[in-house]
């Protein structure tokens, strides 16, 4: 069951929540496959995706996940906003909430801003990304195809590379996946590894080679150079001599291990285009999952909520509602 009113990130949530949350996007994927491409769960409801930050993959995905939930959604960027005209995030927060919206999926360059939104509006709110602190429904995607594809999550060893400090795809995904039993290795340079994520339960390794040596998944990051404020390697050139995903290196994991990245990927930088392309690459599936996990989140923050709301009952528990949903035309 999932009980919260917002999500604002993985840390904290049970490996029940987390389930409960995979298994609802796993009913819905089947949606994204019909030649009519909608189901009436949202119908009049109202989405507001406010972004401060330059998004694709995000925000078109939870706009299309709005959509084949019948739901109207309203796109708002930091360079149409009144925040160009001095409009504090909190103030923007309760105009916004005045106008009755049923959800606020929020990006924001400042960490926290979600959990800021949250105290100041009574709809749920859905974290897009916050600085460099989380991107729960990244990870919750990346975990959906991890799990598509390897039957389970417990017990597999998973290597996140790259950039590790600037990364919340990373920091989401170590909460996850450890709460779901994972293996997780954090490899890249010192400089982009710090040393407190072991308290956070990754191992940290500065070795390419050694830290994809049996690994079942490798995630690729890419180095984000927008959010750095320092020099953290030599050169593009070195960083990619070093930490490069090549063939060589892929032969390191598990002969059955898959290859993910978040996106935008810079070929040649962190990956080659040849393992960006090859067999064990399911970039194009945490795509297609990026759908149907935000179609979960909408449902059960909104929908299904709702619904609990309407008929005073407890449906947490009731798998059977959920399919008929997904098959409702």
């Amino acid at each position: 069951m999932f009980e919260r009113r917002h999500l604002l990130g993985l840390e904290g949530l049970s490996a029940e929540e987390i389930t409960f949350l995979l298994d609802t996007a796993e009913s819905f994927k089947e949606v994204s496959e019909r030649e009519i491409k909608k189901v009436p769960t949202l119908r009049g409801r109202t989405v507001v995706n406010l972004f401060y930050e330059n998004s694709t993959r995000t925000r078109t995905s939870f706009e299309i996940a709005a959509k084949r939930l019948s739901a109207d959604t309203i796109n708002l960027s930091a360079s149409s906003s009144s925040a160009q005209k001095g409009e504090t995030l909190t103030d923007t927060a309760r105009n916004l909430a005045a106008m009755r919206p049923d959800a606020i999926i929020v990006r924001h360059p400042s960490s926290g801003a979600p959990h800021l939104l949250a105290r100041h509006v009574d709809c749920p709110i859905i974290n897009g990304g916050d600085g460099a602190h989380e991107h729960p429904t990244q990870a919750l995607l990346d975990l959906l195809t991890i799990r598509s594809h390897k039957g389970q999550i417990e017990g597999l060893t998973v290597a996140i590379v790259g950039d590790l400090l600037h990364s919340r795809v990373a920091r989401s995904n170590l909460f996850g996946l450890r709460t779901m039993g994972a293996r997780v290795r954090f490899v890249g340079p010192t400089t982009l590894v710090p040393s407190h994520f072991a308290d956070l339960g990754a191992e940290l390794v500065s070795d390419l080679h050694e830290g994809l040596r049996d690994a079942d998944v490798i995630m690729m990051l890419r180095i984000q150079r927008e959010r750095m404020n320092g020099r953290y390697f030599s050169s593009l050139d070195e960083y990619s001599r070093m930490y490069c995903l090549s063939g060589e290196a892929v032969a390191k994991a598990r002969k059955d291990v898959i290859i993910l990245h978040p996106g935008p990927m810079n070929r040649g930088v962190e990956i080659s285009s040849t393992v960006a392309d090859g067999p064990y690459s399911v970039i194009m599936d945490q795509v297609t999952n990026g759908v149907a996990v935000r179609m979960a989140a909408l449902y059960v923050l909104v929908g299904r909520r709702r619904g609990i709301e309407s008929s005073g009952e407890d449906t947490a528990n009731e798998p059977v509602p959920l399919r008929r949903v997904a098959a409702a035309e």
